[in-house]
């Protein structure tokens, strides 16, 4: 987008300071009918509505009255306006940016369909070729959005929409970053990372994260898509947190043999506790997808770790002992190699030299 163009979408974004209004069906603001509620959370609902220039359908996203005063969620809204204006590609949800506005609110392209935590969660999964279709989608929107210096930070199932047709977009930028903007201060840990289930170590280990911490929570998403559970476990985000720095998950061919050693090992490179270690782009991640049958599974000493930790309780103990034995035995048997020595002065060897000499 040519620097006019910035100038012109950013005048037209919501601003702090416009009038908040509550919204019902059948109202209108600017050039947007209100039709229905789609959804609401703690901060923020949703609409249906038609733009009555062109008819199309649209997304209202209005935050709720009383968060007026809240002057972090509303520099975060104001964040998400200008970034999704700013982006334009078919994996990204797209923000409208038509005009000036009356209220705050922002317009957004209308998809049917669901985020994607609708087909997750406890014993619910994808079949793996979808799973690998909708990853590879998420990879080429990341490709792009890293490309223009902007970082999602806040990567999971409730910010993927999957339309219909598994066609897949990003949604809520909220707290992305993007080379050149201003730093926000935000008052929770999610806020400041991400959600716990898919934040990366070193935004665990207080960093802000780059576009590899983005691949990260992709790699976490394609996991939990494939066996129907997250990675890393705990009692309490913080032990969520914490159990990715010093373990590593459960291998996914132990959760579902169906998973093939090649996507295993595709996750386990997007899963590298050192991002260095990862792969570098979202590209180079949705390549090796694309070309399974090209990646060749390592020999990794994660899964030798699991299947020594999945050893049952008393082979274990009996491996210990075993190894606590070695020594003592080795000594044992020294011991009587040197007592069995020819030049041992045994009472056989001392007689038959005096036999020698006698003779």
């Amino acid at each position: 987008m040519s620097p006019a163009r910035l100038e012109t979408a950013a005048s037209s974004l919501p601003r702090i300071g416009l009038p908040r209004i509550a919204l019902r069906a059948g109202d209108r603001i600017d050039n947007y009918l209100i039709e229905s509620l789609a959804a609401r959370s703690g901060m923020a609902s949703i609409f249906r509505a038609t733009d009555l220039r062109s008819g199309r359908p649209v997304a209202i996203k209005v935050p709720h009255p009383e968060m007026e005063s809240d002057p972090v969620f509303l520099a975060r809204f104001e964040r998400e306006a200008e970034i999704g204006a700013e982006l334009d590609h078919p994996g990204i949800m797209k923000v409208f940016a038509d005009g000036p506005r009356t209220c705050l609110y922002m317009a957004m392209e209308w998809v049917e369909g669901c985020p994607l935590r609708r087909f997750l969660g406890p014993r619910k999964k994808l079949p793996a070729d979808r799973a690998v279709a909708i990853t590879i989608q998420i990879c080429q929107a990341l490709d792009y959005i890293h490309a223009h210096g902007v970082v999602h930070r806040d990567l999971k199932p409730e910010n993927i929409m999957v339309d219909d047709a598994d066609r897949a977009r990003l949604i809520d930028f909220g707290i992305a970053w993007r080379a050149g903007s201003r730093q926000l201060t935000f008052g929770s840990l999610s806020q400041i990372m991400g959600t716990p289930d898919y934040i990366s170590p070193e935004q665990v280990s207080g960093n802000s994260g780059d576009a590899r911490s983005d691949i990260y929570a992709v790699g976490v998403m394609l996991y939990e898509m494939l066996t129907g559970a997250t990675p890393f476990r705990g009692v309490n985000p913080f032990a969520v947190m914490n159990d990715r720095l010093v373990n590593n998950p459960i291998p996914p061919r132990k959760l579902d043999p169906a998973i093939s050693p090649r996507l295993q090992e595709v996750i386990y490179r997007a899963l590298r506790r050192d991002p260095a270690a990862r792969y570098a782009t979202a590209a180079e991640f949705a390549w090796d997808l694309e070309h399974l049958d090209g990646v060749d599974p390592a020999d990794r000493p994660e899964l030798r770790e699991w299947d020594w930790r999945r050893t049952p309780v008393l082979k274990r103990i009996a491996m210990y002992l075993g190894l606590a034995l070695i020594p003592v035995v080795v000594f044992t048997l020294l011991i009587e190699v040197a007592r069995h020595s020819p030049d041992e002065k045994t009472p056989e060897n001392s007689a038959r030299e005096t036999h020698y000499i006698v003779k």
